[in-house]
């Protein structure tokens, strides 16, 4: 266990790269923009079953 973990630390100081504060900047409002148009998306999808299953149970029990 002690050697897979200073392992990884010596992989983290060696091979790891940060990306620079610009392209997180850019990153992040990437993510960001994606995870309101996905939210969007999931609120549609859900509205949408919501009145397709409001519909069919007020058809099936009138």
């Amino acid at each position: 266990m002690l050697t897979y973990i200073k392992e990884s630390i010596e992989e983290l100081r060696n091979n790891v790269t940060l990306p620079s504060r610009a392209e997180s900047s850019n990153l992040m409002v990437i993510v960001a923009v994606f995870s309101i148009l996905f939210a969007l998306a999931t609120w549609g999808v859900d509205t949408v079953f919501s009145k397709l299953i409001s519909l069919y149970f007020d058809n099936v029990l009138n």
